[in-house]
This record gives C-alpha cells, structure tokens and sequence, in this order.
C-alpha cells in the first residue's frame, strides 16, 4: 500500500491516517507532495479526482478522505484493533470521529497545525473557544466511560485518537488551557514513537506555505539537532 500525503509540517489531514497506520503496525510506502506549489495539484489529481490528501492505494484500490481510508484499513485489517471491539464503545468512537471530521471550522482555521512555529498563546475567537471546550469534552467523556484500559480515549490507541492526533498538537502549539485528564491524554499521545517519527520528518521539511504562518511572519527555523 502506498500513501500519499501533503507537507508534514502542515497537512493535518494526512497525519491521521498516517499515525494510524504507523501505531497499528501496517506496513505502507508514502509519497510526499507539496501543498500550494506549481503542478501540486495536478500531481494530486493522478491519484484521486477530489484534488485533495491523503489518498489510500492498495493496488487498483484508491480511498481518498482520512476516515475512508481509517475504515478501510479497519475492514482490511480487522486484528489491529482501529476500532475497539465492544460495539457500545466503537458507535462511541465513530460518533466522535465523524464529528471531528465534519466539526470544529474555527479551531481549525483559527490554530492551524504547524511543528514549526514555537510554542505561544494567541487571541482566539469565542466560536474557537467553543470548540475547544466541546473537544476536551469529548476526550474527557471518553477517557472515562472507555478508556480504562489505557491512556487512550478507549485504551488502546484507535482510529478515533487518530483523527484527533493533530489537535492535540495544535493545543499544544497554541498552548491551550486544559485540564489534568486532557493534559495527560496529549502527553501519552506526543510520546507515540509514530509521533515522534512524523514530528522529526516534519522539522526537517523546508518548504514554507505562507498562507499557514499568518500569526508567525518570520519563519525561525529550530536547531538541527531539535529534529
């Protein structure tokens, strides 16, 4: 199987799917193509008509859109546990990881993923705010009803902690209010070696999108030996 995927540094779309398949074992290539560069685009449509990362291609198989190819992968790889196995806690999973996919715009917008930029707090608007106490809502619901077993929503790292991967690091760039549970959660996730790999990969990257350093102007790249 091959993945392809945007700039590491930005692409939080590819991230989910990638952290996944990492955490689960899966072995896959991975093809990087740059976002907002001349022919980027056109590279990206010989792989998917929606123009758009990441793309799942296993063989004659093309998945585009991160919770398709999640619950591709799960129905492909049912032993790796993408979705836990009590039926009450997978709808639950599937409940959030689906409102995660279509939620939360002006988090998004407002925070956007970067492993670059350093660490600092910035003015965000209230419909931000709301969405961030929705999303620590939802961890700490999760952690408590499901997550017993582990220092994950449901335990075990699922596809669930997978599409939320890139707001936990967008909490952490922006250095979000959170509480203890939250906090902890974040930091079980950041210490994932498949985190640790894309964050590497992700600070050694050197192509800037200006359009993802609104609030950041000057791009101050880390020493060589933080990657």
């Amino acid at each position: 199987m091959k993945l392809i995927i945007g700039n590491k540094n930005y692409s939080s779309w590819s991230f989910r799917p990638w952290i996944a398949l990492k955490a689960a074992g899966i072995p896959f290539d991975e093809e990087v193509i740059s976002l907002y560069v001349e022919g980027g685009r056109e590279q990206i449509l010989k792989h998917s008509p929606a123009g758009k990362v990441p793309i799942l291609i296993d063989r004659d198989v093309r998945v585009w859109e991160s919770l398709a190819i999640l619950e591709y992968l799960a129905d492909k790889f049912p032993t790796a546990g993408l979705w836990p196995s009590d039926a009450a806690a997978r709808a639950h999973a599937r409940s959030i990881a689906t409102e995660m996919h279509g939620g939360f715009p002006a988090l998004r917008e407002e925070c956007g993923m970067n492993f670059w930029r350093p660490p600092g707090k910035r003015i965000l608007s209230a419909v931000a705010q709301a969405n961030i106490a929705r999303v620590q809502e939802i961890w700490s619901g999760a952690r408590a009803t499901y997550g017993t077993g582990g220092p994950f929503l449901f335990g075990k790292f699922t596809a669930a902690d997978a599409m939320y991967a890139p707001i936990v690091q967008r909490f952490a760039t922006y250095e979000i209010d959170v509480s203890t549970p939250v906090k902890a959660y974040m930091q079980a996730t950041m210490m994932l070696p498949a985190w640790q790999e894309w964050r590497r990969a992700a600070l050694r990257e050197s192509r800037v999108i200006p359009a993802f350093e609104y609030d950041w102007p000057e791009v101050k790249r880390l020493p060589a030996e933080a990657a």
